[in-house]
């Protein structure tokens, strides 16, 4: 008779805008193929995307802690937000938020920008090209943050959108040709920046055509927060070099 191995679940909880269409399925592919790993979700209001003063108060730390303290009766391992604000509010917002979820619910947290960081320094990468949907003021924001990280902007790419759900509606085929053009400059890493759009399933194919480690914010936070647990991201394939244990070349 063949043995019948018991596998602890592991539970990812991801905070997830209300309006974000993409995150929530491509998250839930990335990890179908890894025995005892779910994703569940947590949403909480954004409708918006710019520096109006409503759109900015969004992201109020309250809100996204509510929606952690419901994901914690599930019982998660981890819990990420699975969103960039950090690129227009500054990285400290973002640890500030994992420090509140860690010490009330004694869970460990990270989010797409905070993991976005660690995938840029796990390669040495500090030159970067940057792909987005966001408003050129909003654009302007995540670079002089990530400029205050380490990290310099060689080209750049956005789509002066103010989002958030028409993100999801822009097609393959363009963020590729931004990805494309964002290549030209030949950075040593390239981030399709937002949670809300359909770049993580383009990942794989355009490292192999253009030879550079592409991070997409979804594929991001899924690594890092495998990683915060315990399990093996090398058990994603398919979705780009970064779950590759780090050597992006294997997976292309």
């Amino acid at each position: 008779m063949e043995k019948i191995v018991n596998i602890e679940p592991i539970r990812l909880g991801m905070l997830t805008p209300s309006s974000n269409t993409v995150l929530e399925p491509v998250t839930s592919e990335m990890v179908a193929e890894i025995d005892g790993v779910s994703a569940h979700f947590g949403r909480f209001r954004v409708t918006e995307i710019s520096l109006k003063e409503g759109a900015l108060s969004q992201f109020d730390i309250e809100p996204l802690l509510e929606a952690a303290r419901l994901l914690a009766d599930a019982k998660v391992d981890v819990i990420a937000w699975n969103g960039t604000s950090a690129g227009w509010l500054g990285f400290d917002a973002d640890r500030e938020l994992c420090k509140k979820i860690t010490s009330e619910l004694a869970i460990p947290a990270t989010t797409s920008t905070l993991a976005l960081g660690d995938a840029f320094r796990s390669i040495d990468a500090e030159r970067y090209g940057l792909v987005s949907p966001y408003l050129h003021e909003i654009q302007d924001k995540i670079l002089k943050n990530f400029s205050a990280e380490g990290f310099t902007c060689v080209s750049e790419q956005h789509l002066n959108d103010p989002g958030n759900f028409s993100f999801a509606e822009v097609t393959e085929g363009e963020i590729s040709k931004m990805v494309r053009q964002v290549a030209l400059s030949k950075p040593q890493a390239i981030t399709i920046y937002c949670t809300n759009l359909r770049g993580a399933p383009l990942v794989q194919e355009l490292e192999q055509e253009l030879g550079i480690p592409i991070f997409d914010t979804i594929s991001v936070v899924v690594w890092k927060s495998l990683m915060l647990v315990g399990a093996d991201p090398a058990k994603i394939v398919g979705w780009g070099g970064l779950f590759n244990g780090n050597n992006w070349r294997d997976s292309v």
